[in-house]
């Protein structure tokens, strides 16, 4: 089966979104936020990937300069600047620091226009890892868990103010975590305890039950254990693993269901033997696969793309093993 990589996997509407921005359109990217209304989950990770495709162009500020007043032309201005100052601190730009000044400030006003809205303040908290020395304060309170480090707790309550477990305002504190000056071990170890605190609540619906398999790929990458997939097959993170499946990927709509998400959950439920619960996700996937976590927790690099050989490997074990061992499958002539 063909791979397909693209970030809107089954969501089709925002697919055609997002090709229409790359062409410099922007009227499909406006009727599709005014249809997704305040549908959080979707409408904070619709702007993020419109953000990502807008960003290379001056596509939203084209709109905004036709529809100054409409509020979704704002909010699609921050989320742009937003990418650009990320990306601008992840190349050292000798900018950065301006790009993140007005991209603060473009959320800030559309956070006072419209109060209910959480993404502005998502933006807000996704700023805050351009802050590595946490020099602002919003980005040194401390946490109610004595194990975690100060960081943008305030920001993060404000979202969950308005949308509850936000499953990008999370993900954007682990970066935070990452991104901090003097990554040590202890450091890493804070990003896994964030992990298994979000989980440990047990949001059920919630993707944030994997946050503990994004935090584990993330200690892979900073350091190499050869031992490392026998963790998967180990509990805490078996049990992390399967509730996430159990309790997300089961109970969730599956609109709603990434494909960053999907193939963290595959990966982790392969690496831990549990072949049934994998061939599921696989086939949820269908031909949707993501570059991440594969390309960071291969090993060896025989192939010309070892993370999608792993991918491959990956989906072919667990569905042969699916096929074998299905109530319906009789003995084999």
């Amino acid at each position: 089966m063909r791979l397909v990589y693209h970030p809107a996997g089954h969501d089709e509407e925002l697919r055609v979104a997002l090709v229409e921005l790359e062409a410099g359109r922007w009227r499909t990217a406006r009727q599709l936020l005014l249809e997704t209304g305040t549908h959080w989950t979707l409408r904070t990770s619709r702007t993020q990937l419109l953000a990502v495709a807008a960003a290379r162009s001056d596509v939203v500020g084209v709109w905004l300069t036709e529809e100054p007043d409409n509020y979704d032309a704002q909010l699609m201005a921050v989320r742009v600047a937003v990418e650009r100052a990320l990306r601008a601190h992840r190349q050292q730009h000798s900018q950065t620091l301006e790009f993140e000044m007005r991209a603060r400030r473009a959320a800030l006003l559309a956070a006072r226009r419209a109060p209910y809205d959480p993404v502005p303040w998502v933006c807000l908290v996704a700023l805050a890892q351009i802050d590595t020395q946490q020099l602002r304060r919003e980005h040194r309170v401390m946490s109610a868990e004595p194990m975690l480090p100060s960081g943008p707790w305030g920001l993060l309550y404000e979202v969950n103010q308005r949308d509850p477990y936000n499953r990008e305002a999370y993900h954007r504190v682990l970066q935070f975590m990452l991104a901090l000056d003097g990554l040590r071990a202890s450091s890493l170890a804070a990003v896994v305890d964030f992990g298994w605190s979000v989980a440990g609540q047990r949001p059920v619906g919630s993707p944030l039950l994997l946050l503990p398999a994004y935090a584990q790929i993330e200690q892979r990458r900073a350091r190499v254990d050869p031992l490392w997939r026998r963790q998967w097959a180990e509990d805490p993170a078996l049990s992390y693993t399967l509730n996430a499946f159990h309790d997300w990927f089961r109970k969730a709509p599956p609109g709603l269901r990434s494909v960053a998400d999907l193939n963290h959950l595959a990966f982790a439920l392969w690496a831990g033997n549990q072949y049934l619960e994998a061939a599921e996700v696989f086939e949820a996937m269908g031909p949707y696969a993501a570059r991440e976590p594969w390309a960071s927790v291969h090993e060896g690099a025989a192939a010309a793309d070892p993370g999608e050989a792993l991918l491959l490997r990956a989906r072919a074990e667990s569905l042969s093993f699916a096929r074998n061992h299905s109530p319906r499958a009789g003995p084999h002539p």
